[in-house]
């Protein structure tokens, strides 16, 4: 395994707290343990499909499978023409013998949860295998004629979006039949903070397969790293895994992507936001799928209170079947909040939810219109359960601190790039 040199690990400058203080910090009511500011890049960040060296140093000669979507595309970010990565790799000669897509396909063009078929590439002719469907993890006939699998796909940080999970699989399955994992690398849009519960096994799915927080404030490449370096795989099996880096990166930086990287997630302040109304989905609110501002607004059907006003309607490809469709839903515009935190060293918000569950009206409908999925997405029982007190409970996230601390402390080893500008 090929490990690049860790740079910026977390000083251990305060024992007592577990962490360095002069670069994190803590926002104990939100939960939420985070730079102690943001940053911007002064130069572009290049991604890691940029290194075209290294890329065909190391799989040139190989039969190869790559797992990528819409956003796998050289450029990202910059001036000019963009590339596909699938392209690249063509017209360099490499032997690319087909490619994976995660959730939301190989354009990215699918609503979420959406399951999809194998099928062929119309431009290049290559098999298109799908890891949201019958198959979420490559089965051994899918990887018997390659030796090295690429992942270059755009996550947006947390344990509950799907890519995450969709690189354990990977490795996983590279693990067991002899495959190298090569992570093209790319930056964190919420790398600057960590927050919310770790997952308790109990609640392992697909929307959370490894013990890390909600958000976890690593790279792919880096979750990688950790996911090899403690033994996560079944087994405790190691993938032979190498990380292409991106260059210029640091985690204060704010940085996010010009793809965006699923259907509803199509501006920073809907990524910004996300993390923190995501637990609205299993639940009678809306948070604007079927709208203009998908991930930047809350609304309730049925009440009057609120001062703003949307209408779920069916939009292909991005949410078909609305919740909600169709009824007038009432509450808040988010839209600016999230763009504050796209900029703020500190983002995150489980009080929306509550105070969200507070403004329903009807005490004969349940709220929460599935637990088991909301405890898979928020990793334990202790969200719903603060969703039924009648005040926000400050306990629940000074425990979260505890855990973060406790994590980082875990994840700094892994860490390839610096917490903090210099």
């Amino acid at each position: 395994m090929l490990m690049h040199s860790l740079l910026g690990t977390v000083s251990m400058g305060q024992e007592s707290l577990g962490f360095d203080s002069t670069k994190l910090t803590i926002d104990s009511g939100h939960g939420v343990l985070h730079t102690r500011h943001r940053s911007v890049p002064p130069l572009r960040v290049r991604l890691g499909n940029e290194n075209i060296r290294d890329i065909y140093e190391s799989c040139s000669r190989a039969p190869i499978a790559v797992v990528a979507n819409a956003t796998s595309v050289i450029g990202e970010g910059a001036e000019g023409p963009k590339t596909h990565l699938i392209d690249t790799l063509l017209a360099l000669g490499i032997d690319v013998k087909k490619v994976f897509a995660p959730e939301h396909g190989f354009r990215g063009n699918l609503h979420n949860g959406a399951n999809f078929d194998d099928g062929t590439d119309s431009k290049t002719g290559l098999p298109i295998l799908s890891l949201h469907g019958k198959h979420k993890k490559p089965t051994p006939e899918s990887l018997s004629d390659v030796r090295m699998i690429l992942f270059d796909i755009q996550d947006v940080g947390t344990r509950f979006y799907t890519y995450l999970s969709s690189l354990f699989l990977v490795m996983e399955a590279a693990a067991e039949n002899g495959q190298v994992v090569v992570v093209l690398d790319r930056p964190n849009p919420h790398g600057h903070q960590m927050a919310g519960p770790l997952l308790d096994p109990r609640w392992k799915s697909f929307v959370g397969m490894i013990p890390v927080p909600v958000l976890h404030g690593m790279t792919l490449g880096e979750m990688a790293q950790m996911i090899n370096g403690e033994g996560w795989l079944e087994g405790g099996v190691q993938c032979n895994l190498i990380v292409i880096p991106c260059e210029g990166y640091a985690h204060s930086d704010r940085w996010y992507p010009t793809i965006a990287p699923s259907p509803n997630l199509p501006t920073a302040a809907a990524i910004a936001l996300y993390p923190s109304l995501c637990p609205l989905e299993p639940t009678v609110a809306s948070i604007g799928r079927g709208t203009q501002l998908p991930f930047q607004c809350i609304g309730l059907p049925g009440v009057d209170e609120g001062d703003f006003a949307f209408t779920p309607l069916a939009t292909p490809g991005a949410a078909p079947h609305p919740k909600n469709q169709d009824e007038t839903c009432r509450g808040r515009n988010l839209q600016e909040l999230g763009k504050q935190w796209t900029e703020s060293a500190s983002g995150f918000d489980w009080k929306l939810v509550f105070e969200c569950r507070k403004k329903w009206p009807f005490p004969t409908q349940p709220f929460i219109s599935s637990p088991v999925f909301m405890a898979k997405l928020t990793g334990n029982k202790a969200l719903e359960e603060a969703l039924e007190a009648e005040h926000w409970p400050p306990a629940m996230t000074e425990l979260w601190i505890d855990e973060l601390i406790q994590f980082n402390d875990r994840r700094k080893e892994y860490l390839i790039y610096p917490l903090l500008r210099n």
